[in-house]
């Protein structure tokens, strides 16, 4: 089927649209097309086998036997209608619609009704009934021709897009959130499983897929087919959990009509009620949202975190509140096959990033220590970084982070980025911020380009040499190191000092701080070098005055401050015979993690300031990867007389324009 029919096929439905307006908000029209066209579908994938479900319920009647497995087999499908009715019947007879409707979805298996029940179907019914629209509705959706071999499982998926993407237009959501491009699925599953291929093709292979965001089930149904398209005889398992009813309950039905097991399928928040705990598989893949928070499941990852540390799926750490991207690959990576002591078992996952992942969060911060997580014990396989505006609900640039735990050997150690962005085919027409499009070639190029990754890398007369860059995992580690430089300070009684001294706390709780006052007033002007010859200076002021000179800690911090004038001349201050560090001059700078601090310090930083030093104790790890750094490349501008050559050429155009309108 070409993208025109099933294009059409989602028109029709849409057109159900016209009879809902008035009576239903715009935003409110998916709610009832979604699951009628779930409905139809389930109808049509039963309908050669419905004489024979209805003459095995008609064999067990009144015997006490469960016939559910019986009429699974007589359905030729993991679940069945036992209702004689059809919807065409049901719209032939207004009066009843919705008594009859009711009756006929009540007949479905427990796990179809389900799907149903996910879209408040019931309330659908009542609501269109009592605005007299039920019996139209449902005779739009007879006429929609859903048979399997006239819209294959894997166009009936694009149907379902279309509709959802529209339907999150008219309701300002986020379409992006629902699923993602099938030529980015096409690509993201060919990278993910390019290098099991001779593995995939032996007999009775077996493989489980996850997708813990799986939306429509979009990737997962990639990922079945691309196996079987490797190996028709293969075994291929697909688990998924979904947030968001409508998307889940189109993922299941899904399913059910490609006999896959429905229940694989988890309803909820993958992170606080994860549907496939101590569950691994062989492969994951998921497009979490970008940028979304997860302050709503907050105390159950912090509580996690706290109490299970590494043992959980959050020990690395925890990024920002407001982007729970980190926290989906934490959650994949938990799910990892080990690998045994021959090398066999081991998991690949991919997952789609915005930039935010790659380089948010400074040294010792949540993001940069999951980073640290991921590169010091050697996941991180590769980074793919797409063209922009190949998303329905963002233009920004994405990635491809591509983790396992069983490397070959030639690339342990070593991360592959590669810069694919301009991989891309200009759409026909945009589709929301979608405006560019992946073919065919380009999924091929990128594809072979990161399958031959080292060999373009180190091959400088390759015509994509450029694109590929491999680094040791070390690369993109950091020291975060603390420059310190010493506190110098002169001492000096002036109109500000004398106005301090009577706004500090700590002088004006003292019993003398009238006297402190005046003995100090008649120091006006005065300066010292160093603070010994101050402090003496001070206290005969104050004996002469009549007064005593307080002592302890509190006092001595609280008149430093006072009367200390920061200079780069001053005195050097002295805390246990160590010089005392300038909080305002205090710098920080990052080092290579295989270089030496300190003798970057007398490279890079003696020459400006010799006094500095390094306090060791603050110093951090920290990881990022700076990827549009790698590929940066400086392209001057351009010469000044082409660009005046250009502007009196457009000049000249602008006036012979003008000059025809005038004449």
């Amino acid at each position: 089927m070409n993208s025109s029919k099933h294009t059409e096929l989602a028109n029709h439905a849409w057109s159900v649209a016209d009879l809902l307006r008035g009576d239903y908000k715009q935003s409110d029209y998916g709610k009832v097309i979604l699951p009628f066209t779930v409905l139809r579908r389930l109808e049509c994938v039963l309908e050669p086998t419905r004489q024979k479900v209805t003459e095995t319920v008609a064999q067990f009647e009144g015997q006490d036997i469960v016939a559910d497995k019986f009429l699974r087999k007589a359905s030729g499908h993991s679940f069945y209608n036992t209702s004689t009715l059809t919807l065409k019947q049901i719209a032939n007879d207004p009066q009843n619609a919705a008594q009859n409707l009711m009756v006929y979805v009540g007949a479905f298996s427990d796990n179809a009704r389900g799907v149903l029940d996910r879209f408040e179907f019931a309330q659908q019914i009542k609501r269109l009934d009592s605005a007299g629209l039920l019996y139209q509705v449902i005779g739009k959706f007879t006429d929609l021709d859903l048979r399997p071999e006239v819209v294959p499982n894997h166009n009936m998926g694009y149907i379902f897009e279309e509709l959802i993407r529209r339907f999150a237009e008219q309701s300002n959501e986020t379409a992006g959130e629902h699923f993602t491009p099938r030529e980015v699925i096409q690509l993201m599953v060919r990278l993910l499983v390019a290098p099991d291929g001779d593995a995939l093709q032996l007999p009775g292979a077996v493989r489980t897929v996850l997708d813990p965001a799986c939306g429509t089930g979009g990737m997962l149904s990639a990922m079945d087919d691309l196996i079987k398209e490797l190996n028709p005889d293969a075994t291929v398992e697909v688990y998924g959990q979904e947030l968001n009813p409508e998307s889940w309950a189109i993922c299941r039905s899904d399913l059910m009509i490609k006999g896959q097991d429905p229940d694989n399928i988890a309803f909820g928040n993958s992170f606080s009620d994860d549907g496939h705990a101590r569950k691994s598989f062989d492969y994951m893949l998921a497009n979490p949202p970008f940028g979304v928070e997860w302050k709503k499941v907050k105390d159950e990852v912090e509580q996690e975190h706290k109490a299970l540390g590494e043992a959980g799926r959050f020990g690395a750490g925890l990024p920002r509140i407001n982007d729970g991207s980190l926290l989906f690959l934490q959650h994949m990576i938990s799910k990892m096959k080990p690998v045994d002591v021959n090398g066999g078992g081991g998991s690949r996952l991919a997952i789609v990033f915005n930039g935010s992942p790659l380089f948010t969060g400074a040294a010792g911060s949540g993001e940069s220590e999951i980073r640290r997580w991921i590169l010091e014990n050697d996941w991180l396989e590769g980074i793919v970084a797409l063209p922009d505006q190949l998303f329905y609900n963002t233009g920004i640039s994405t990635y491809f982070w591509i983790l396992t735990n069983r490397k070959s050997p030639d690339h342990k150690g070593k991360v592959v980025l590669l810069d694919a962005r301009d991989q891309w085919q200009k759409m026909r027409k945009s589709l929301g911020d979608k405006r560019k499009a992946l073919g065919k070639d380009q999924i091929a190029t990128v594809v072979k380009l990161y399958g031959e990754a080292l060999a373009v890398a180190g091959d400088t007369e390759h015509p994509l040499h450029g694109k590929v860059k491999v680094f040791a995992n070390e690369d993109f580690g950091y020291q975060r190191i603390t420059v310190e430089r010493p506190l110098k300070l002169r001492f000096e009684v002036t109109e500000e000092t004398l106005a301090a001294l009577k706004a500090s706390k700590a002088i004006q709780k003292l019993p003398q701080a009238a006297v402190l006052a005046e003995a100090f007033k008649s120091l006006m002007g005065s300066s010292w070098g160093t603070k010994q010859e101050a402090w003496l200076a001070l206290k005969d002021a104050v004996v002469q005055a009549g007064g005593t000179w307080p002592t302890g800690a509190p006092f001595n911090k609280a008149l430093r401050e006072i009367i200390g004038a920061r200079d780069p001349e001053g005195e050097v201050q002295v805390v246990k015979a160590q010089p005392e560090p300038d909080t305002d001059l205090r710098d920080y700078e990052n080092v290579p993690l295989d270089e030496d601090a300190d003798e970057y310090l007398v490279r890079e930083v003696h020459a400006h300031v010799p006094d500095a030093w390094i306090d060791h104790s603050k110093t951090k790890i920290g990881y990022e990867i700076p990827f549009t750094r790698h590929f940066y490349s400086y392209e001057p501008p351009r010469p000044l007389a082409e660009i005046d050559a250009e502007l009196k050429a457009l000049e000249a155009e602008i006036q012979e324009l003008l000059r025809e309108v005038t004449e």
